[in-house]
Parts: structure tokens; sequence; C-alpha cells
């Protein structure tokens, strides 16, 4: 380290230590002005916290809106979301007069500020939402940062009530790398006014309504120390109406069917071919629509219960079909020996009457 950087670094430190620069002077209420006085009091200093004390906290109030429900991988165990997210924070000591610098706010670079590394827990995948190269600055040193998030999280999906089923998954924010000492989260916007604000920008949500969020603050310890963070709990809840078309009415029309065949005549029609065909039928069904079945390893859904059910009554019933013909059969079989006997048994002594005497008479 030359001695050059190794001063401009002890100079810091004692601004830091000593508070940070009380206001901003500008020359004239113009642009240029008011960026000449931030290049050189403020922008130079982005390397570490501005805080008046290295023991002081920075307070992250955080608050997000759910733009979009991307989809559910229930494979995988994965929820993919399009957020917005907002941070706002302080720059302790950080002020420049409204008149002489002519406004009370200007949009600066994020990459000439400290940014906070929120991070989500859940994350599964990187983050390919456009990225937003600016941040609100205020005349009282507040900080204003908004950018969009698409955010692939893993979430436990409980499918056993599939496709009345709702969904509960959690989004937590804390810092990836500062502690508690160093940086708090605070809770912004209630759940409520969260819920409301999503409901009324929501874009996309596919199958999945969006049912309800919570919020509840935490805190994560580990052996190096504690870490503050917020809890965002998005309920969702999936709309049934295509699965209980596709699914569920062609599954009770075939069963229906099935149960109305006993009421065909046994001597017209083959009973057994026609719920043999039937049985085909079903199955057929059951594989062109498993794409739409969730596939998990944890637990079985229900509806997986009432196919398989299904399926066993309608074999039941062929089962049944089958034994009942043999025995129809074979009743009928017996009845026609009995009948030809007595008739035989009836019929014989007339037949010997009428049957000719070929015997000679005898000469008197």
């Amino acid at each position: 380290m030359t001695d050059v950087n190794a001063a401009e670094l002890i100079f810091i430190c004692f601004m830091l230590l000593q508070g940070f620069v009380t206001s901003l002077n500008c020359t004239s209420p113009t642009p240029e002005s008011l960026v000449d006085a931030l290049e050189k009091n403020l922008f130079p200093k982005k390397l570490v916290r501005l805080v008046k004390s290295f023991s002081s906290p920075v307070n992250i109030t955080i608050g997000i809106t759910v733009v979009g429900i991307i989809g559910v991988d229930e494979k995988s165990q994965i929820l993919t979301t399009l957020l917005w997210q907002i941070l706002e924070w302080n720059i302790e000591g950080l002020s420049w007069d409204e008149e002489e610098c002519g406004t009370t706010r200007v949009s600066v670079p994020r990459e000439q500020l400290w940014v906070p590394d929120i991070n989500i827990a859940e994350y599964m995948d990187e983050d390919k939402a456009p990225k937003t190269p600016y941040v609100y600055l205020y005349n009282t040193g507040h900080v204003f940062d908004v950018k969009s998030l698409r955010v692939v999280s893993s979430c436990q999906l409980v499918i056993y009530t599939f496709p009345f089923d709702i969904q509960n998954c959690s989004l937590t924010f804390g810092p990836y790398l500062h502690f508690a000492t160093d940086m708090r989260m605070i809770q912004g916007l209630t759940s409520e006014e969260i819920l409301k604000e999503s409901q009324d920008v929501l874009q996309t949500n596919g199958e999945w309504e969006l049912a309800g969020i919570s919020v509840a603050p935490s805190t994560l310890t580990l052996h190096g120390g504690s870490y503050s963070e917020i809890k965002y709990y998005i309920i969702l809840r999936r709309r049934p109406v295509l699965y209980v078309v596709n699914l569920l009415i062609p599954s009770c029309f075939l069963i229906t069917v099935d149960l109305f065949s006993f009421l065909l005549h046994p001597q017209t029609v083959d009973r057994s071919s026609f719920k043999m065909t039937l049985i085909l039928g079903y199955t057929v069904f059951l594989l062109i629509m498993n794409d739409l079945l969730p596939v998990t390893g944890e637990t079985t859904p229900l509806i997986n219960v009432f196919f398989s059910i299904s399926l066993a009554l309608m074999v039941a019933s062929l089962l049944e079909t089958v034994l009942i013909t043999n025995i129809q059969c074979s009743s009928s079989q017996y009845s026609a020996v009995r009948y030809l006997a007595g008739s035989l048994a009836r019929f014989s002594p007339k037949e010997e009457k009428e049957q000719p005497n070929h015997l000679p008479q005898p000469i008197s």
C-alpha cells in the first residue's frame, strides 16, 4: 500500500469517526454544482458504511411488491416470482439546502454509493431481472433504492389436496455479510398494504391466485454472530377449474357409464367387451392427462388415489360381469338338459303307440 492510499484511508476513517460532512455547499442552484459537491464530498467515501461511529448499525427499511407469479414447479419444489424490492436508509450527516442547490432529491449511480448487501436466503438461481443503475438521494441524506427481482426460490410445496391446494412460500431478506450490530432490517409496509399494492399491479399469475402476504422480523443466529432478517410469507391459491374440467369430470363420466352398463341385456350385448373398451379408454385418458398431474416424491396427491380407485372399480366391475355371465350361461345349459329329458320322458309312450307293427298276424 502506498503512502497516498494509506493517507486517504486514514482521512476517511477520521471523517467517519468525527462525523460525516454536515452539509454540501453548492455554488449555484444547478445540477452541475450539486454533482460537483457530491463528487467532492460523498462519492469518494463509497467503500465503507457512512455512519458517525462504527458501532452504530445502519437501519435498512425494506418493502416488496409482488408483480407476477411466473410459475410453480412441484417436482423441483421451486417458486418463480417477479418482485419490486424497495430499500431505504440514511447517510448520517449528509444534507444540503434546497434553495442553495436547487432540488430536494437527485438520482445518482448506484456504484457511487455504499449499498447494503441484501440477499434472499431461498435463492436457487441467479437474478435475471433488468438492472436498475440509479438510486434516489434526498437532501436529508435519505437513500431510496428500488429494483426489480426475478426470484427463483425454494418452497416446500404440499400437493396432497391438488388441485384445491394452497401454498405458503417464504422469502427471507437479510444481509449476506453484515451482522445485526452493523445492519438492522426494519419492516416497511404492513402485510395488508403489501397485499393491496401487489393485487393492484399484479401482471401475471397463470393458474395461481395471490391469496395473502404476511411479514415478520426474524433473527438468524450462527456461530459467528446473529443476522437481522425480514421474512415474507407469500400465500398462493391454485385455480382448480382447469383440472376439474379436464380430469375430474371426464373421469366421473366414465365411471357413470360403467355403472349404467349393468342395465344392458346380457343376451343382446356383450357387456364384457363393452367394459373392456371402457377400461382401455380410461387408461388412455390417464396417459394423456398425466402431464397435468403434479409429480413429487414426498406426498401422493389425493386425486391420484381417486384415479387408482376408479380404475380398480372398473376392473372389479369387469370381473363381476365375467362371473355373472358365466353363471347365466351355466344355468341356461342345465335347464335345457332337464327340459330335453322331460320331453323325452313325456313323448316316449306316444311314440311307441304310433310306431307301425311289422310283425305278421297269426292265422286263425
